[in-house]
């Protein structure tokens, strides 16, 4: 009789857990919705300052294209990597997923690193976001993306520490979903920002 018991309140644990993992998910969708609106926003404006060099220079002028397809190349890896981490996880594999999570985070830090240096050289070329209505625009959106990528590197950071700690538990499996939605969602808006920032801007 106690095992019955028992088992029946293990199950009403795990369906807790399961159900309190369905309403993490639903939030966290209405959350990118929100981000959804904010990149929408900064694109919009780009768009509208693109054109707005003030007499310095236009994007053609100060874009490297084989740069910027280095920086694309590791984020875009960094996605299929995390897709590799969420395989194992359905797997229950932890060493793997732990894996799978330092590559990609090894990749994001590889992609802020590229970042940061070409806005280093930019200011250093005195074309910095006070220069023109266009450098504003450009840094004000490539800036965000970059501060969001970075947010996602920590909280994998944090991550890779509670699946060590913790193990691949219900709680950490939606975490690695969240964390999944969002970084693939980061990987999304950067290819529409080298699409409309960079490529079209040489082009």
């Amino acid at each position: 009789m106690s095992h019955i018991v028992l088992n029946e309140t293990a199950h009403q644990q795990e369906q807790g857990y399961e159900d309190a993992g369905s309403l993490s998910l639903f939030g966290f969708w209405v959350y990118l919705m929100t981000d959804c609106i904010l990149f929408a926003t900064l694109f919009a404006t780009y768009a509208v300052l693109g054109q707005s060099v003030a007499g310095g220079p236009s994007a053609a002028d100060i874009f490297e294209l084989p740069y910027v397809l280095g920086e694309t190349s590791l984020l875009l890896f960094s996605s299929i990597t995390y897709g590799y981490a969420m395989l194992a996880n359905h797997r229950k594999d932890k060493r793997r997923v732990l894996q799978w999570l330092g590559v990609t985070f090894v990749l994001g830090v590889g992609f802020i690193a590229m970042e940061l240096n070409e806005f280093h050289h930019l200011i250093a070329e005195d074309y910095g976001p006070q220069r023109s209505a266009f450098l504003t625009g450009f840094f004000t959106l490539v800036g965000t993306h970059g501060l969001h990528v970075l947010i996602g590197l920590v909280w994998m950071a944090l991550l890779m520490i509670q699946v060590q700690q913790r193990g691949l538990c219900c709680v950490n499996s939606t975490r690695l979903s969240c964390l999944s939605l969002f970084w693939h969602f980061l990987d999304i808006v950067w290819v529409c920002v080298f699409t409309v920032v960079y490529l079209f801007g040489v082009i």
